[in-house]
């Protein structure tokens, strides 16, 4: 059985910075597990490792497309499936690192999916129901047929909406559970980052405001004169760009874009650990700032050699 490696948690809470050195000392390659950082340009705003952060370690998945091509979690699942099966038949461990649930479990859980053409009619029916209705009606529909997925996720994540409605009305399953029928094809470790609330929360403000600081607005302002550039690309709401795009359209003021990225940021990181809490087989580390980073390498390292060499 491949071996497969992975460092998870929310936003901010260190999961680059562990998974570079984890890789270097166990001779791994990682793979990003992010459904923004797929694209190309969104450097600052999906805090992408600078390549002088990466000492040297192979990273895939990253900057694979351009923001006007869509992206979609079955792509990725084919893709890192690829990487894995590449990385361990060359002798090296793949680690898969970011805070996209929906990513990794379609990987480590061999979750299955439907032919896009199959869903078209349903997906239209959805699409024309929230404009005519709203979004918080097709939210509320959710929450009706699947609890569990409407608390992972934003309910103004209308993209997220519809494809767990369209599959509700396709099987007559929750998506939050309907994909899980095979066990994983991987000898897995999962090692998950975690800070109290406060603490993530501040770490989460110091990032927003250094990405401020490095050239967010600019990074923007350079997607925007891409030819192929729309406000409504799905790249475009990842967050901190939405925000800004709100700004630079004067929709809000500079204070209230600041406070905005941070307000959403926090909830999403909410909901990264809502949902990979519910993983039992993640062994997670207390990463707070009163905890050594040798310590989180240590504990990290000792669990996934510990774990994958036995077999």
């Amino acid at each position: 059985m491949l071996k497969l490696a992975a460092v998870v948690g929310p936003t901010a809470s260190g999961k680059t910075d562990l998974a570079v050195k984890l890789a270097t000392k166990l001779g791994g390659e990682i793979i990003s597990c992010d459904s923004m950082q797929v694209y190309k340009g969104m450097d600052i705003g999906t805090a992408k490792a600078k390549k002088e952060e990466r000492h040297g370690v192979p990273h895939h998945l990253i900057d694979i497309v351009d923001i006007d091509q869509d992206f979609n979690v079955a792509r990725y699942q084919r893709l890192a499936r690829e990487i894995i099966s590449e990385v361990n038949h060359r002798g090296g461990l793949p680690l898969m690192v970011g805070g996209t649930g929906l990513y990794y479990q379609a990987v480590v859980d061999n979750y299955h999916f439907f032919p896009l053409d199959s869903q078209r009619s349903v997906r239209t029916k959805w699409e024309l129901a929230i404009d005519q209705l709203g979004l918080e009606y097709a939210y509320r529909e959710l929450q009706k047929v699947d609890q569990t997925y409407s608390e992972v996720i934003s309910s103004s994540d209308r993209k997220r909406i519809v494809r767990a409605l369209e599959v509700y009305e396709l099987t007559g399953q929750p998506f939050s559970t309907f994909q899980k029928q095979d066990p994983s094809a991987y000898h897995l470790a999962v090692v998950g980052l975690c800070q109290e609330r406060q603490e993530l929360y501040r770490r989460i403000d110091q990032r927003v405001e250094q990405m401020i600081e490095e050239g967010l607005v600019d990074e923007v302002l350079v997607l925007r004169q891409n030819k192929n550039y729309r406000d409504d690309l799905n790249s475009m709401q990842a967050l901190g760009y939405k925000q800004i795009i709100a700004y630079l359209n004067g929709f809000i003021d500079w204070e209230g874009m600041i406070n905005e990225i941070k307000r959403e940021t926090r909830r999403y990181a909410k909901r990264q650990f809502t949902w990979f809490n519910r993983d039992r087989r993640i062994f997670w580390i207390e990463a707070g700032e009163n905890t050594k980073e040798e310590i989180i390498l240590e504990k990290a390292c000792t669990y996934i050699e510990g774990h994958l060499n036995t077999v």
